[in-house]
């Protein structure tokens, strides 16, 4: 162990070498290896201003992002670090949380730095030197710094709002101002996409892609390029790295999917909408899935996929999630809408639930059969306008989610065959005049699984047969209430 002259002695020679190059310092303090493109992206950050990563998911980014946090804090006097992501999730449980596990195996940062919730700071100099937690949800949390060492660490940077962004940049005039941007490319549109386009010239770009990456499970990538093709914009963001097509044809832009994806969305209970409902699609045949989409004022997830199993086994999995949802909101006292796909064997899960409902006295549980082959209901004017505009049910039922996806009024779950699903399937123009939404058999045709997922998000999401039985649109003030004597008897 050096005693304290030798150790002073040590840090004056080595932090001059580690500021030139951050890579000595993630070898020599982090035991951390980089992969060819991070060692090459900390030096352009080293040596520039800016530099924006886009890439393909698991490729390392966030490992990146925290060697680069303990570089700039350790070496550079009195820096001022905010390391930002658009939800606290992707903020606090991922790239915090990050800097944390390398922190602490480094016996030199576990002496100098100090680690809590929201900043990291010297030890002896918190008030002048620190890293900081900042969510991204309003340009304020981004200004009031100024120092000579600044960095700012964006993750998931295309699912930061422009003036955020514009008060990020607006802060960084200082003498070694530093700007990191990195995250999937979800979208053509925004300051991470200008950084590579129109403003590329102010930054070192660099491209990653899953197919490239030693840490990427290629088993997955080889999936969903099976899947969906090379070319579709679930492969181009998610495993190339690259920015979507704009595609004429499909229903629903990747885009707008991605903006509502746990990672880059919050919602509160009070954001989103105000009903709960499971959907549920049931699988027919083959490899197809039947899946329960849960709802949960806006927040959507998958609670139950199952392949080929017998539709008693589906009933009791209804049930059960209906019992689930009140054990985890104790505080929620109004109806749950299952609403199920009510064409071929759905017509037998419905029937046999809504014996279970009056069996167990479910009195909370409202049983909605939805069939595709039904007319759009035109008692209001949403319904009306919707079947002026749609063809059939399933179209409206998909317009319905593109509207909720587009406005934000929705989050859901990372799952990358929901996304897949939702952002490949396409619509024609009918003869009428009407929008007609890809069939699935087209779809088959195409070489592209049954989105089932897709469609049981859908059946959640629907509102039209929901308003049939409340009346009105479902709020979390007028829904009918129960006593809660009455859960299920």
């Amino acid at each position: 162990m050096m005693d304290d002259t030798a150790f002073s002695e040590f840090l004056d020679e080595s932090i001059p070498l580690w500021c030139d190059d951050p890579v000595m310092f993630f070898r020599e303090v982090l035991n951390f290896e980089p992969d060819e493109w991070q060692a090459q992206a900390a030096r352009d950050l080293a040596a520039n201003p800016k530099v924006s990563i886009k890439s393909g998911q698991g490729v390392g980014k966030t490992g990146l992002e925290a060697a680069v946090f303990l570089w700039f804090v350790t070496c550079f006097p009195h820096p001022r670090i905010v390391a930002t992501a658009p939800t606290k999730q992707q903020l606090h449980d991922v790239l915090w949380s990050e800097i944390s596990k390398w922190m602490s195996k480094s016996e030199l940062l576990s002496i100098l730095l100090k680690w809590t919730k929201t900043y990291v700071y010297m030890v002896g100099e918190e008030k002048r030197w620190f890293g900081v937690a900042r969510t991204a949800t309003k340009p304020e949390n981004m200004q009031g710094f100024h120092e000579d060492n600044m960095l700012f660490i964006v993750d998931e940077a295309s699912g930061v709002a422009d003036p955020i962004m514009e008060a990020i940049l607006g802060t960084l005039s200082g003498a070694n101002n530093k700007l990191l941007l990195c995250g999937n490319p979800t979208k053509t549109s925004g300051t991470f996409y200008d950084s590579h386009t129109r403003d590329r010239a102010l930054y070192k770009c660099h491209t990653v892609s899953s197919m490239d990456s030693t840490r990427t499970n290629k088993e997955n990538i080889d999936s969903l390029v099976r899947k969906y093709g090379w070319d579709s914009n679930v492969v181009r963001v998610r495993v190339r790295g690259e920015f979507p097509n704009q595609e004429d044809d499909v229903f629903i832009p990747l885009s707008i999917i991605e903006q509502c994806s746990s990672r880059l969305l919050e919602l509160d209970d009070t954001d989103g909408m105000q009903f709960v409902s499971l959907g549920v699609d049931v699988a027919r045949f083959g490899d197809d899935e039947t899946i329960i989409y849960r709802n949960y004022h806006g927040h959507c997830k998958i609670v139950r996929n199952r392949r080929g199993q017998n539709l008693m086994a589906t009933v009791g999995d209804i049930v059960q999630e209906f019992k689930k949802i009140y054990r985890e909101h104790p505080t929620y006292e109004g109806k749950v809408y299952v609403q199920i796909d009510d064409t071929g064997l759905g017509g037998g899960v419905t029937d046999r639930l809504k014996e279970v409902r009056k069996e167990q006295k479910l009195y909370k549980m409202q049983v909605i059969p939805i069939n595709a082959a039904e007319k759009i209901e035109t008692d209001t004017a949403a319904g009306k306008d919707a079947a002026e505009r749609y063809n059939n049910l399933t179209t409206a039922m998909w317009a319905s989610m593109r509207d909720l996806l587009d406005n934000k009024q929705i989050v859901i779950e990372d799952d990358e065959q929901t996304i897949g699903q939702l952002s490949s399937r396409k619509y024609t123009m009918a003869s009428n005049g009407k929008l007609e939404i890809e069939p699935k058999k087209e779809m088959k045709k195409r070489g592209l699984d049954s989105p089932d997922r897709a469609d049981a998000l859908a059946l959640a999401l629907y509102l039209g047969k929901i308003k049939k039985h409340t009346g009105t649109a479902p709020s979390a003030g007028a829904m009918q209430k129960l006593s809660k004597d009455n859960y299920w008897g």
